[in-house]
């Protein structure tokens, strides 16, 4: 992989991470369009998915603080509800990352799962954005969340790890569905990927794959690098955009992509 190659699929990835239009699918639609030969390792998608992370983190640092210092106070409170909540919310993808990895990580080199993920993803942003669904009540939940719909929410995100279907997407369609308001969800649905790719990263530092990926040093630095920057604008950008109820043009994008990539395999 060229470095101007990592530029181009960074930027693709910070931009497409928080927007519910499927990280992984334009990545492995982009590596296509390239003429990027996919590798047989995920470290570069690895890499700039731990950027993306990293920018949610600067956005929400506040959020991030006052979580923290709700914890370490040692006692049940509307943070520590919070981030049990975001723990429950884990325990899908934990699950499929543990038993289900290489079949997962097999699914990269198919445009087909990613042609007919995007058409799925924009069903879900669909009827999720339904104008009814704002009229629904506001859950009695604390924090607005419950801690059955913290785990349908993670359900969709260990689905979500299909290429194609988008995470952000997928869980703030599947928060929305099961009656989260949307005031709620967005940073619900950020905060909760936090952990399983900080954790993903650091396993494939500490196990070798980073030195032993195909892709280099540079390329890995400004892949991060173009991530965390484009990042730090669509994460900003969603956030208002989930409040606003615009999410069926990004179900438009998704059903026509999908099309396309369907068009262009047949």
């Amino acid at each position: 992989m060229e470095w101007f190659e990592a530029l181009i699929l960074g930027l693709v990835q910070g931009l497409t991470e928080f927007l519910p239009v499927s990280s992984s699918g334009h990545l492995a639609i982009g590596k296509a369009l390239l003429g990027v030969e996919p590798t047989e390792d995920l470290v570069f998608e690895v890499t700039v998915h731990a950027a993306t992370v990293l920018a949610t983190i600067v956005v929400f640092r506040r959020e991030i603080w006052r979580l923290l210092r709700g914890l370490f106070r040692f006692a049940w409170n509307d943070e520590t509800d919070y981030i049990a909540k975001l723990c429950v919310s884990m325990t899908p993808v934990f699950v499929v990352g543990v038993f289900f990895k290489d079949r997962v990580e097999a699914l990269f080199g198919s445009l087909l799962v990613v042609g007919l993920a995007l058409i799925v993803t924009a069903m879900l942003l669909f009827f999720s954005d339904l104008p009814r669904r704002e009229k629904a009540e506001a859950p009695a939940a604390r924090n607005g969340i419950s801690f059955l719909q913290a785990f349908i929410v993670g359900v969709g995100q260990a689905f979500a790890v299909v290429p194609g279907l988008s995470r952000s997407g997928t869980t703030i369609a599947t928060g929305l569905l099961s009656g989260v308001r949307r005031s709620e969800m967005a940073m619900f649905s950020f905060l909760m990927v936090l952990v399983p790719i900080l954790g993903e990263s650091f396993l494939d530092l500490v196990d070798g794959s980073v030195a032993a990926s195909s892709v280099g040093a540079l390329p890995l630095l400004i892949g991060f690098l173009a991530a965390f920057l484009s990042g730090l604008f669509a994460c900003k950008a969603m956030v208002a955009l989930v409040r606003r109820a615009q999410l069926k043009w990004f179900a438009l994008y998704c059903a026509l992509a999908g099309l396309l990539v369907l068009i262009f395999l047949a």
